[in-house]
């Protein structure tokens, strides 16, 4: 199965536990793998036939922006599902990282994986 990849999307929202997150804004990180065939639409060279990227970063930019979840791993949750139900895909792996929200650390988060990979 190939890979559809975005890496490094940036996303300002409202994340996380304490009383000072809730009342700014923190950029997160997303780096995600997408399983999708891509011998169709590089067969017909067709936008149509793919796995769109860029309408997959629309969609998780707006949703991301506009939620205010408390754990990073609800949010990730949330992302994952979206791409599998919303895009058709089958297997999705979706690091979702908070850069600098730890003292000595470049960047903490979650990684996970759902779905069959194919």
């Amino acid at each position: 199965m190939d890979i559809v990849f975005i890496e490094d999307l940036r996303i300002d929202t409202v994340i996380g536990i304490y009383d000072w997150e809730r009342r700014v804004r923190q950029t997160l990180s997303l780096d995600i793998e997408m399983a999708f065939d891509n011998t169709i639409p590089a067969a017909s060279d067709d936008i149509a036939h793919t796995l769109n990227y860029k309408d997959v970063s629309k969609r998780l930019i707006e949703y991301v922006g506009e939620s205010s979840f408390g754990l990073v791993e609800t949010l990730a949750e949330r992302c994952a599902a979206i791409i599998r139900e919303e895009f058709g895909v089958t297997w999705v792996r979706l690091k979702l990282s908070k850069p600098g929200a730890v003292r000595g650390a470049k960047a903490v988060g979650v990684c996970i994986e759902r779905g069959k990979r194919h």
